[in-house]
């Protein structure tokens, strides 16, 4: 089985730090890394990182992480940035930007990191939406445990284990990224998804949430931004449409 890590987050500007960061992800088992990137990031920059990371075993994939402060803001990113990068993720911060990143289809991964239960916007209405766009819910488990440092730490995992099960009652994919910044944050595979038991998942579907579930949105970023690609469904053949 072939793991996912989409949120590893190997500094651009020190190629030694994320050579270390690659190094130990892919010793832990992982194959597949996402990186987030700056919007302006230069693509000599991106090669670099490109090839630290296939000298390391791994298939690297540009990530871009957008916090729109409204709607119109996060209109306006996709619209600039996503053609640029294989994976776009979206901070939700208000239940506007949750609504409109749910149901654009430019976007990825939908992410909630507020402590307060009651910032955390994803519900039975955004679970519809995200379900008929390809969004996929994601948790980023440095975040997560960071919770556990705080007084609503409690309360973080009982909204996060409702939400869970919401987006698996809309068949909403499931993401589960490390979030780590230092190769000691890193976990295998298995021990990451030992530790989403906490909100509620069981072996088989954490095991599709490092592996199947972003593996497929990588696949199809990719798809789509290939010189053959129409639109859904529909891609250039020989010159023709099939």
């Amino acid at each position: 089985m072939k793991f996912t890590d989409l949120h590893l987050c190997a500094p651009s500007d020190n190629l030694e730090q994320a050579k270390r960061l690659f190094s130990k992800s892919a010793e832990l088992g992982f194959s597949q890394i996402g990186v987030p990137l700056m919007p302006n990031v230069r693509e000599e920059t991106v090669d670099q990182l490109r090839q630290v990371s296939a000298e390391a075993g791994l298939d690297f994939v540009t990530r871009l992480d957008l916090a729109p402060r409204s709607s119109g803001d996060l209109l306006t990113g996709l619209r600039r940035f996503r053609r640029k990068f294989e994976v776009v993720s979206v901070l939700c911060n208000s239940k506007s930007v949750a609504r409109q990143a749910a149901k654009d289809r430019r976007v990825d991964l939908l992410c909630f990191r507020s402590f307060d239960s009651n910032k955390r916007f994803f519900d039975r209405a955004e679970a519809e939406l995200a379900s008929a766009s390809s969004a996929a819910f994601e948790v980023d488990l440095a975040w997560l445990l960071s919770s556990l440092e705080s007084r609503s730490g409690v309360s973080v995992f009982s909204r996060l284990r409702r939400e869970v099960a919401t987006a698996g009652s809309f068949g909403v994919p499931l993401v589960i990224s490390s979030g780590a910044s230092e190769p000691l944050l890193l976990r295998k595979p298995k021990d990451c998804a030992a530790l989403t038991l906490l909100f509620g998942l069981d072996e088989s579907r954490a095991k599709d949430a490092l592996s199947i579930d972003p593996g497929a949105i990588v696949e199809r970023s990719r798809r789509k931004q290939s010189e053959d690609y129409v639109v859904p469904g529909v891609r250039v053949v020989d010159g023709r449409q099939g």
